[in-house]
């Protein structure tokens, strides 16, 4: 099963260094926007932000699409996010390796942002805010719906099981639980699994080549 973890602690951050450190900044950015002298915390830290018929598409700031990826509203949240980054996460990263995978992941955070903005403007929300792990986590989610749909090879029985008891479970809490960024998570979820799909795709074609 690809999701139990035996490393040490050690061995994990040298594993996987790239979602330890995603792990670890979501953490302090957590920390430090507790300090009460920041006022605004959220909004000055980077959450997302976007206005319809003023920024649409929150491209005055677009550092905010990656800022709010790193941002969470409570510890409740944070904990949520990270326990999934930390466990489901790895496996990807091994697979992908590190220096892909971190774009992967931002990619996925972005795709997310996107596609609530999109959908704000269209149901005419008036202004749209988001932050969170979730969207770039629901994308981790869509490569392995991939990987589960196209490369079952590639998984064992339970991983798959697993995959898809995780992703019954994610779509049934993004609808259920309130303030929930639903077109976050949708966005996240396809962004992921079309970016794996082009992973896929490029790892095909130089098989293909030798």
């Amino acid at each position: 099963m690809i999701f139990i973890r035996y490393e040490s602690f050690k061995g994990y951050l040298r594993s996987y260094p790239i979602t330890a450190a995603i792990a670890f900044l979501c953490i302090v950015c957590f920390i430090i926007t507790l300090i009460p002298a920041w006022g605004n915390k959220a909004y000055s830290f980077g959450m997302f932000v976007a206005i319809t018929g003023i920024d649409p598409m929150g491209l005055t700031e677009p550092w905010r699409y990656v800022t709010s990826v790193f941002l969470h509203a409570d510890f409740g949240h944070l904990f949520k996010n990270m326990m999934m980054l930390i466990i489901f996460a790895p496996p990807l990263e091994f697979v992908m390796k590190s220096r892909r995978y971190v774009w992967f992941y931002l990619l996925c955070g972005i795709g997310g942002n996107a596609l609530s903005a999109v959908m704000s403007n269209i149901q005419g929300d008036g202004y749209h805010l988001s932050l969170g792990a979730s969207g770039a986590i629901f994308g981790v989610f869509g490569a392995y719906f991939f990987l589960a749909m196209f490369r079952k090879q590639l998984l064992d029985t339970a991983s798959i099981r697993t995959i898809y008891i995780i992703l019954v479970i994610s779509l049934i809490t993004t609808f259920v639980t309130p303030m929930i960024d639903v077109w976050g998570h949708i966005g996240g979820f396809i962004t992921g699994f079309m970016l794996y799909r082009f992973f896929d795709q490029l790892q095909m074609n130089k098989l293909k080549n030798r």
